[in-house]
Order: C-alpha cells, then sequence, then structure tokens
C-alpha cells in the first residue's frame, strides 16, 4: 500500500571544531565550560536498510525503532543524505501503525506541553496545514464558533502556502494576532480568545522536518503527525483528518487499537480540502475515537438541502468578511459546520468530565 506520506533520520555529523582552553584557566573547569556539546549521531543504515527495500519488500520498524529514529530526526542527529533517504522510503512504503505510534510519541516529547484552562470543556486541538485553492477555508469559523460556546481552543499550523490561503492568513485579515510562543497560547485560551500558534513557535524541531517538503518537493510523514498530535499536558479533543483513502484505514487502526487512552478522544474525517472543518455544501462522515470504541456521528456524504453562498478560496479578505457576517449573524451558520460545532461542545464536556 503506498501513502503519500514519508519519515526520517540520522548520522555522521562532523564534530565542531575544539574549544581552545584559555592558558590562564584552571584546567577541567575551564575546559567543562569550554567544550561543545556534540549530539550523538544516529546510525541509520540498518533502519534504512529495513524501510528502504520499495513497496512491496520493505519491512516496518517496530514503535521503539520508529520513536528512537524520530527522536533523533528531531535532535539533528541525522545528515541530510540519510535524512532524505529515510523520508523518500517512507512515503514510498507508507506508514505502520506502529511505526505512527512510535513517530508521534517522539514528536509530543519534542516540546513543552500545554495547559488548557480549567472549566467545564477540555481542550479543542484543530490543525491548520492545508488550507484552501478552491473551496473557502472556513477552519478559522470553526474555531470561533467554538470559542464563543466557552470551548478553549488551540489551532496551530503553518503561516504561509504559496499555493493555498492558510488559516493563518485569514486570522489577520479578521486582526487577530497569532501566539508567539505557548504561554500566548495558553493566555489567549484563558482569555477565551482563539489561540492560533505557528508550528515554528510551537514546536521548531517539528517545524524543521516539515520544511523538507520545500527541499524534496513531496510531503512527508510529519504532515500526518502534526494533524494528529496532542500538544496538551491532559486529555483534550483532536480534530483530525485524512485526504487518500489508505490513510483512513490506518488512522482508524491507530486511534481505535493503538492510541493512549488518557490523551482524549478524536474526530476522524475526510478533510476539506485537507482541512478539518466540515464541508459546508457536502457534509462528510466523521467518526469518534474513544478509549478504543468508535461511533459514527455523522453519517457518509449527505449533500446540504440549501447550499451557502461561499466566498471566493484564494482570498483572505474576502473570507474573512464572509465570517465576520456569519458572526454577526448577517449569514447563517452553514448547516454542517453548525452539526460539527454541535458534536464538538459535546465531546469537550463528555472528556472533561471523565477527567474529574
Amino acid at each position: 500500500m503506498v501513502y503519500p506520506s514519508a519519515m526520517q533520520n540520522d548520522a555522521h555529523i562532523p564534530a565542531p571544531a575544539a574549544a581552545v582552553e584559555p592558558a590562564s584557566a584552571a584546567p577541567g573547569i575551564a575546559a567543562a565550560l569550554a567544550a561543545p556539546v556534540v549530539a550523538t549521531p544516529f546510525v541509520a543504515a540498518p533502519f534504512i536498510k529495513e524501510i528502504g527495500r520499495g513497496k512491496d519488500g520493505a519491512r516496518s520498524l517496530s514503535r521503539d525503532d520508529a520513536q528512537a529514529m524520530y527522536q533523533a530526526m528531531l535532535e539533528g542527529r541525522v545528515s541530510d543524505l540519510e535524512l532524505g533517504a529515510i523520508l523518500l522510503a517512507m512515503r514510498i512504503k507508507g506508514e505502520s501503525v506502529q511505526e505512527i505510534a512510535g513517530f508521534l510519541a517522539a514528536a509530543e516529547a519534542s516540546f513543552t506541553p500545554l495547559r488548557a484552562p480549567a472549566g467545564d470543556y477540555a481542550p479543542v486541538v484543530l490543525p491548520s496545514y492545508n488550507g484552501s485553492r478552491k473551496m473557502a477555508n472556513l477552519t478559522p469559523l470553526l474555531c470561533m464558533l467554538l470559542v464563543r460556546r466557552g470551548v478553549p481552543v488551540l489551532m496551530h499550523g503553518v503561516t504561509r502556502d504559496p499555493q493555498r490561503l492558510t488559516s493563518a492568513e485569514i486570522f489577520s485579515a479578521l486582526g487577530i494576532a497569532h501566539a508567539a510562543s505557548g504561554a500566548q497560547a495558553e493566555a489567549l485560551m484563558t482569555a477565551g480568545q482563539p489561540a492560533f500558534i505557528p508550528i515554528a513557535a510551537l514546536a521548531p524541531s517539528i517545524a524543521r522536518l516539515l520544511e523538507m517538503r520545500r527541499i524534496l518537493g513531496v510531503r512527508n510523514s510529519t504532515h500526518t503527525l502534526v494533524k494528529i498530535m496532542q500538544p496538551f499536558a491532559q486529555p483534550a479533543l483532536r480534530l483530525t483528518s485524512y485526504t487518500h483513502p489508505e490513510y483512513l484505514e490506518m488512522l482508524s487502526d491507530y486511534f481505535g487499537n493503538a492510541a493512549p487512552h488518557d490523551r482524549g478522544d478524536a474526530f476522524l474525517m475526510r478533510g476539506t480540502e485537507g482541512e478539518t472543518v466540515a464541508n459546508a455544501r457536502r457534509a462528510q462522515r466523521i467518526d469518534w475515537f474513544s478509549r478504543g470504541t468508535r461511533t459514527v456521528l455523522v453519517e457518509k456524504q449527505s449533500v446540504a438541502e440549501d447550499v451557502p453562498e461561499l466566498p471566493e478560496g484564494s482570498d483572505a479578505l474576502a473570507t474573512a468578511r464572509w465570517i465576520n457576517e456569519v458572526l454577526d449573524g448577517r449569514r447563517p451558520v452553514p448547516q454542517a459546520i453548525a452539526e460539527q460545532v454541535d458534536h464538538c461542545v459535546d465531546v469537550a464536556a463528555r472528556v472533561r468530565k471523565n477527567i474529574s
């Protein structure tokens, strides 16, 4: 099975030049203070040998090996040559459930987890990494409708895409500033405000691996991880999506059988141009995963009775105006998005209650 995704890794990084100890310094002490910290290179060849045998011959890594490999990638302990080899090998092979579990464990351990405010609702995690090309990007509307209902929402994503309109650009057009740090994102949620944080501010090492797309020309496994990672210390509700059908099978298996129950619940749906907001014209199926149990919240592909007039998909200002008109009551909330909001509010309350 071929997945349009990828992964990471390792090795022979030249050591920095040794620091020169001042003649007047006490032996040993000055050396300890001045000596550079050299990360141990990761030996990637055995991993590449397993995953690099092509679509039919490659073997998947164990969860522990996958976690060790991805951790080394995040820490910069892989050479450029080996990193490219791993990313492309994983894209051709496709990720197994155990590999995704290992990668995700390493990814979530690479940054300081956030603390959500106290209240009636668990936080909702809303990733935004695709943006829109043709259809309107209404992910910011989903975020703001949830915040209006008292739900703390963390949106994380990229700020720009050369071919798409990002949620970050729409927030800027709405006059909503991006959080520059995890602490700022926490403060915004506590104040009952939308909290959008660029991935470069939330998790710089993960952002670096996302940027490999600019060099290699294709996405890698990190693009899947950022859509399913849980950035909070406490349980949360993750809104996740897939684009290609093979990912429905793999992610359903992950959330049903491998995802830690103490991390909260997840919604899984086919993305609206890759975004985790319901399609305003044709509502897609939404599956809810809670402690390994799968429940269908919205049945597959029902066409909206009243197709709303939507803004141009590539115009940030037009999209911002349209969103403001909805928030002001001058336009109705698209039915599919209104139903998605209701489901989020209900499950976020359930997750929060289960913490108590």
